[in-house]
């Protein structure tokens, strides 16, 4: 039995709330375009939207891969060593998109749950899995903070996009203010 098997009802929930969540964002996305009076920015999309799915995407990646029958912890920490540091890169490209985008004005929250809080859960899960072999108790724990960090982070961009298009966006195409 490998440390991962103590892990596995952890990661069936975290992982089964990933997927579910990928799914309302992709029918809350289509909801929003699919309004009259809806002008989709494919800039805004690039640097707000799709991290939301990317970070869904890798909770759900993250508690397939750990809940797999490894033999042993070697080939899981790899896989998870690596989606850390493509998560940082990817963190490095929302900051650019970010930036490029002139449909919405960043404010500091953006920053915070787009950026800066991804960012460290990457940076947590590849430092966790690169200290899996001598700090392995510790390592999963690190791990599983990366997997609720960006389920967190998921949740909070999701419903912050559906406040923004409902309470900001459409009374301003509504031709009224707030």
């Amino acid at each position: 039995m490998t440390p991962l098997a103590a892990w596995q009802n952890f990661y069936v929930i975290v992982g089964s709330s990933a997927g579910a969540l990928i799914g309302l964002q992709f029918v809350v996305m289509s909801l929003i375009t699919a309004t009259p009076t809806a002008r989709v920015d494919p800039q805004a999309g690039e640097a707000f939207a799709t991290p939301t799915i990317i970070h869904f995407a890798t909770v759900l990646g993250l508690s397939a891969i750990l809940n797999a029958p490894w033999d042993g912890i070697g080939a899981p920490t790899v896989i998870c060593g690596v989606i850390g540091l493509g998560g940082v890169v990817y963190a490095g490209i929302v900051t650019r998109r970010m930036r490029k985008q002139n449909a919405y004005q960043p404010e500091f929250e953006d920053w915070l749950f787009h950026v800066l809080l991804p960012f460290a859960a990457y940076v947590t899960l590849s430092i966790a899995a690169f200290s899996a072999r001598s700090h392995t108790h510790q390592a999963l724990f690190g791990v599983a903070a990366s997997a609720l960090l960006l389920l967190f982070v998921g949740i909070h961009n999701a419903w912050d996009a559906v406040t923004y298009h409902v309470f900001v966006k459409r009374p301003r195409q509504d031709g009224r203010s707030h």
